[in-house]
């Protein structure tokens, strides 16, 4: 996890790109595990010879919400939490597009840039990132989102 900064120097900084996480693998082996656990067994995702046989990929490919679930992962590596934050919160997506798809064997990273900041009524902190997770040796990303976190702050917990 990243020092806390902030909110002042994270403020400065709505434009710019945050940071990056480190590269993940996205094996045959998590994708059978996540093909197991959302029930989702398509065969493009967990049969590679039929997946080189009938589609243009030469092995599976990982679903778009394994992708997607990575996201968390990417974070905590990539974005710094708020000085005095107890905890942060999934808010949910704008917007998700899955551009290219993820071959077993494949790394992926995050890469985070800061597009907004506000203040809740109740007192949560907002944030929103724009989200590229990519894909190494290629130039076209896994997928790109708009995401939006809530940091509780330790004084609201206490409230």
């Amino acid at each position: 996890m990243l020092e806390p900064v902030s909110l002042d120097r994270l403020q400065v900084r709505i434009g710019e790109e945050i940071g990056l996480s480190r590269w993940h693998m996205i094996d045959q082996t998590r994708i059978d595990a996540f093909a197991d656990i959302t029930e989702d067994r398509n065969f493009i995702h967990i049969d590679p010879a039929r997946t080189k046989a009938e589609t243009p990929y030469p092995t599976t490919i990982a679903h778009g919400f394994l992708s997607l679930s990575m996201l968390s992962a990417f974070a905590y590596e990539a974005t710094p939490p708020l000085k005095g934050q107890a905890a942060a919160l999934n808010y949910g997506f704008d917007e998700i597009r899955f551009l290219s798809p993820v071959q077993a064997g494949s790394r992926l990273r995050g890469k985070f840039s800061l597009l907004d900041i506000s203040t809740r009524p109740s007192g949560h902190i907002q944030l929103t990132w724009n989200v590229e997770v990519e894909i190494e040796g290629q130039e076209r990303p896994a997928l790109v989102a708009k995401w939006i976190s809530l940091a509780l702050m330790e004084e609201e917990r206490s409230a």
